[in-house]
């Protein structure tokens, strides 16, 4: 067998994911390895005969394919935080340098190689784009591998623990955030009573967020979309879509809620999700589609993922989005034929815009960037796709040119360049792996990977109960997203029935942190 495998890496890496895969899926009360499990797999064969290793190219492709599929999803994201979450994303800052200048501190105590330190900061970190920077950085050597294997559970498990007692924090001590819950996107019909002179452009901008008007019944005239320029009347009904705050407030305005509601008519106008499949569309605006000036119809949400957002007329369009429009029947299959409404083109991964933009990634890798008092630093396979991706990513389109993914393939891309990676990066390790754990190193190694995850999660937890004031549920959230580890973010969703404030806390420090730790873990090889 070892013989077969070893003069077939194509099958071998086969077998390394679907072996890594399956035990990744077993839980032990509701804990997984996850992706993971592929790296340790690969330790394992390699440790058993040393000739079981995958070339280094199959590594570098899925390390560039999965940094830029991770650049390309995160960028919008990344620099609205930059934006809007500034205490927060200091907060993380802030905690991952004192957690890397506790790894270099450790690191010269115990007389660890530069390797190892890299390792072990990319495993108490639970960071594999960190690993990847760290092994391409240092030419391939096993030693980060093997200190990031000894670190990465401890990792897991103190985070698991530091998002529990951010939750139990915020029970006991309720913060201003605990009334800060958003609200989803849903749908009210209102019987106008009072005179509003405002038109709906200007009416749906309330103090809790905008107000999208669907349609507007006329006892008189009948059913029909509003314009921006509309002027509701007493008498008439009207569809408001949006938060629920911001729906009470309009619904006060205009008069009351309706028996019954306008959607459930479709005979003169009708409604439905249409897949945003046509590649020259996406990166545009709601308002860039033109769907009011085209065919006098109405977006009125966009489905990503798994979040319902409002279709305001600036939200930037992905391919692959699901949007709600709402139009007149008979034009309804037009505005489904202009949109793409192709489920094919949801799993387009967009051949010239990946290759493009992860050629400029890799290009980006090699230029050599000079850091005062540390020496010449590059980004490597890992960090300049990364960069590269998050700056296409909230660019959206240049031209013709769409650089974003669609969701699922983006999530496609992430999780087989991720296992690519893995399988590569373990089968360098496993003999390496094995003598450190029958020395004194395997247990320093351990120890250190507590110690620096423990830093990292007492400066969060302390840090954000006192200086942000955060709720518990948002900095459990922040916890998981810092530590960009999934099974913490799963850990606090399952405690808290999926408070949308864990995913937020989550979403808004996670891409900050992917790209200081990979930043961070290459100057650990430097010093």
């Amino acid at each position: 067998m070892s013989d077969l495998l070893a003069g077939q890496p194509v099958l071998l890496l086969f077998v390394l994911m679907a072996v890594g895969t399956a035990l990744g899926a077993l839980r032990y009360r509701g804990l997984a390895l996850g992706p993971a499990a592929v790296l340790f797999a690969a330790l394992a064969l390699s440790a058993w005969d040393e000739r079981l290793a995958l070339p280094e190219v199959l590594g570098t492709f899925g390390l560039a394919v999965f940094a830029y599929a991770i650049g390309v999803t995160a960028g919008p994201s990344f620099f609205a935080s930059l934006r809007t979450g500034v205490r927060p994303v200091l907060l993380v800052v802030a905690a991952l340098v004192l957690a890397a200048g506790l790894t270099y501190g450790l690191g010269r105590l115990l007389g660890l190689d530069t390797g190892s330190v890299a390792g072990l900061y990319a495993g108490a970190t639970t960071n594999t784009p960190a690993l990847a920077a760290a092994v391409v950085r240092l030419d391939g050597a096993p030693e980060p591998t093997v200190a990031y294997s000894l670190s990465y559970v401890g990792g897991v498990l103190v985070m698991l623990a530091a998002a529990t007692l951010a939750l139990r924090a915020g029970r006991q001590h309720p913060t201003r955030d605990d009334v800060e819950v958003p609200q989803s996107v849903r749908n009210v019909t209102v019987e106008v009573l009072h005179d509003v002179l405002e038109p709906v452009r200007t009416l749906g901008r309330t103090a809790h967020g905008r107000v999208l008007f669907s349609r507007v019944l006329d006892p008189r005239t009948g059913l029909r979309i509003p314009g921006g320029d509309t002027v509701l009347r007493p008498g008439e009904t009207v569809l408001l879509v949006g938060p629920g705050e911001a729906l009470e407030e309009l619904t006060a305005r205009l008069g009351r809620r309706a028996e019954h509601g306008l959607e459930q008519d479709r005979t003169e106008l009708d409604y439905r999700r249409i897949v945003l499949s046509r590649r020259s569309l996406a990166g545009r605006t709601v308002a860039g589609l033109g769907l009011w000036d085209r065919f006098g119809a109405r977006a009125t949400r966009v489905r990503r993922a798994d979040q319902d957002l409002l279709a305001t007329g600036g939200l930037v369009l992905q391919a692959g989005d699901r949007i709600r429009v709402a139009a007149p029947r008979e034009v309804m299959p037009r505005v489904a034929a202009y949109l793409g409404d192709s489920e094919h083109g949801v799993a387009d991964i967009n051949p010239l815009g990946l290759a493009t933009g992860a050629a400029l990634g890799l290009l980006l890798g090699l230029v050599p960037v000079p850091v005062p008092g540390v020496g010449v630093l590059e980004l490597g396979a890992a960090a300049g796709p990364l960069v590269v991706g998050l700056v296409l990513g909230h660019v959206g389109r240049t031209g013709r040119l769409v650089w974003t993914l669609p969701h699922q393939a983006a999530e496609t891309l992430t999780q087989v360049g991720l296992l690519l990676f893995l399988a590569y990066a373990g089968g360098r390790a496993g003999a390496a792996f094995v003598e450190a754990v029958r020395t004194p190193l395997g247990l320093q190694l351990v120890l250190a990977g507590l110690a620096v995850t423990l830093l990292h999660a007492v400066v969060l937890v302390l840090l954000g109960r006192h200086w942000l004031a955060a709720a518990g549920p948002r900095l459990a959230g922040m916890v998981a997203g810092s530590q960009t580890q999934p099974a913490v973010l799963a850990s606090a969703n399952e405690a808290t029935q999926h408070d949308p404030r864990v995913s937020l806390g989550y979403a808004l420090v996670y891409p900050v942190a992917m790209v200081v730790k990979i930043l961070l873990v290459q100057v650990l090889t430097m010093v």
